[in-house]
């Protein structure tokens, strides 16, 4: 994990981080199939196979351990985009279809996120707020010599924002959507404003 959380004890050995991993693992599969409220040291404990008391020789509680659980999938989150955009082609549409393509699959891929979102913290806002904004800069230098970066910002914010907000109310607010069709449309609506006249009327259109 890129940070820790007081309360939260590393693992020194192959060992133990693995056994990390399988009570890390326990807890996105409780915080996804059973919510929030049924969020409990003894539940991640039972899901993992193991004793309470080898969760807390790790942890001091729950929320030390919430914090821990959604540390990994940002950085998972900040991993998969970086991957993306070294992988992607150096066009703008390649490089902003590959950003909003890995930011969608993350989001599919670890359903815990919305109740992440609903169980925020200071400690955790501030490092959902740094991981937003690391993967914002990646993009940033990725399409570095292809347009403005103010108006890539305002596409790139724009998207975020509206993959969170899409992560945390889909429960309630559905759109009938495939994250994979939400990412295809998200890009192309931003990439209309990235080529458009109205995103830098002196410079015209960013190159595709």
């Amino acid at each position: 994990m890129s940070q820790t959380s007081e309360g939260f004890r590393p693992p020194q050995q192959a060992r133990s981080r693995a056994s990390l991993q399988k009570v890390l693992s326990a807890a996105e599969h409780v915080l996804t199939e059973h919510g929030l409220d049924a969020f409990t040291v003894a539940a991640v404990a039972a899901q993992a196979g193991m004793s309470v008391g080898t969760i807390y020789r790790r942890f001091d509680g729950k929320e030390q351990l919430l914090y821990a659980v959604k540390d990994q999938l940002l950085t998972q989150l900040e991993t998969s985009v970086r991957d993306a955009l070294r992988s992607a082609a150096p066009d703008l549409r390649s490089i902003f279809n590959a950003f909003v393509e890995a930011l969608a699959r993350t989001f599919a891929d670890h359903r815990a996120f919305p109740e992440l979102l609903d169980a925020q913290r200071s400690d955790g806002r501030d490092r959902g707020l740094a991981a937003l904004s690391a993967i914002q800069d990646a993009l940033l230098e990725a399409v570095s010599s292809l347009t403005e970066s103010s108006e890539v910002k305002m596409a790139a914010r724009t998207i975020i924002g509206a993959c969170v907000h899409r992560a945390a109310t889909s429960r309630f607010w559905p759109d009938d959507r495939s994250w994979e069709t939400w990412a295809a449309e998200a890009a192309e609506m931003a990439l209309a404003y990235l080529t458009s006249p109205a995103a830098d009327p002196a410079s015209g259109p960013a190159r595709m």
